[in-house]
């Protein structure tokens, strides 16, 4: 039973030696796992001092944060940083590391977590609630833009619910699944007839076994679920399913993005990025009405003459660092899609050293599918939803 556990699997999604139970040090490849299996080479040695006892080492193995504590300290964290300018930089600066760091610590993991979303839908309400009860007494923002900004806020939260329905799993059990040399038969057929009729030569035979291979080619099976899955699907190891055309594991929705949410998703970025941009101009013009928008973020005269005010420029400069983290990701989300390649299949690509760097590193050009920008973009808008599962129900939301 050990040995099907390591039964190697596709060559589109290979398994990394440190995966593998009985290479215990694999920490030579340059896969994305160094760092899991380099802990695993080091927790193997016996510790220098007796400080690192059995049930410090069970806690951080079992380590999940809960989410109440955070989001008590959340306010209060940035009501410390709006004392005083120097709290304000340490703290801000050890919010991103400290989400940083849990990040590391569950995707080591493996496993799904809600302290993200919980995070980020709590940030986006609190945002909300101080632009309310602290900008708008000020008289300095109109009705119309409080409108905008509660429409662009309603939209996120629209957009989010309708990313969460589900990416599309395959969910073909592995009796019912096709096998490639099934769906290449029938396709197979479908062009027999064109095919002869274009060409009644001698290679037609020949023309027609080597479209029957490319369509097998095309089809793989999941060594873990068991079931044959179509092209550009893959396996997420945080959901533990395989889904239709796999971009990647978003922890901010707890959830994959793949072939039925992968728009939606998009859209939830874009309104987002657009609405915060938006609201953090309007505190930064009410707060700082005599400064640039540039200049407001890093000179603000008697900014911290008031709490209110102080902390509304605290949360607009962890609003800042929140959009700034989004609109990275959104950029290379459209250069994906753009090229017609997805994150999973970049990643493999690097780690197989098979595409190439472009744009200063911020996408990875495959060639596999990709036909030029405007066919790419009308694939991806046109792309047909992927059949839904029992598991990507309205219990999935969260």
């Amino acid at each position: 039973m050990k040995w099907e556990k390591l039964k190697p699997p596709e060559p589109d999604d290979p398994m990394c030696c440190c995966e593998c139970d009985i290479y215990q040090y694999g920490c030579c490849c340059d896969c994305e796992d160094l760092d899991e299996a380099f802990n695993r080479w080091l927790k193997d040695r016996p510790p220098k001092s007796g400080c690192q006892s059995a049930v410090f080492g069970a806690m951080i193995d079992n380590l999940e944060i809960s989410m109440i504590p955070a989001l008590v300290l959340l306010p209060l964290l940035l009501r410390v940083a709006a004392l005083h300018c120097l709290l304000g930089i340490i703290i801000l600066t050890a919010l991103p590391c400290l989400v940083l760091w849990y990040y590391y610590a569950t995707h080591r993991k493996k496993r799904r977590t809600l302290f993200f979303l919980t995070l980020s839908l709590y940030s986006l309400f609190y945002m909300y609630y101080l632009f309310i009860t602290e900008i708008l007494p000020r008289g300095d923002v109109s009705q119309l833009q409080v409108c905008t900004v509660t429409t662009g806020m309603i939209l996120t939260i629209i957009f989010l619910i309708h990313t969460k329905r589900g990416p599309g799993f395959v969910t073909t059990s592995p009796h019912e699944a096709h096998s490639p040399s099934q769906e290449a038969n029938k396709d197979s057929t479908h062009l027999n007839a064109p095919i002869q009729s274009a060409a009644s030569s001698s290679g037609t035979a020949a023309k027609l076994q080597t479209t029957k291979e490319a369509l097998t080619a095309k089809w793989s099976r999941c060594p873990v679920c068991k079931i044959t899955r179509p092209p550009r699907a893959g396996h997420c190891r945080t959901c533990g399913c395989c889904v239709q055309r796999l971009d990647h594991h978003c922890i901010w929705i707890n959830s994959c993005v793949g072939q039925a949410n992968h728009r939606s998703f998009l859209l939830t970025l874009s309104v987002f990025v657009l609405t915060s941009l938006y609201g953090i101009s309007l505190v930064l013009s009410s707060l700082c009405p005599r400064q640039y928008l540039m200049t407001a973020l890093l000179y603000c005269p008697a900014v911290y003459s008031q709490s209110s005010t102080a902390l509304c420029f605290t949360c607009a400069w962890y609003s800042c660092i929140v959009t700034a983290g989004l609109l990275y990701l959104l950029v290379v989300q459209v250069l994906n899609i753009s090229f017609n390649v997805t994150e999973r299949e970049s990643q493999l690509a690097l780690r197989n050293k098979t595409g190439q760097s472009r744009l200063w590193g911020l996408v990875i050009d495959t060639g596999e599918y990709s036909r030029g920008f405007c066919q790419n973009w009308v694939e991806f808008l046109t792309m047909a939803d992927a059949s839904a599962s029992p598991r990507s129900s309205l219990t999935d939301l969260v």
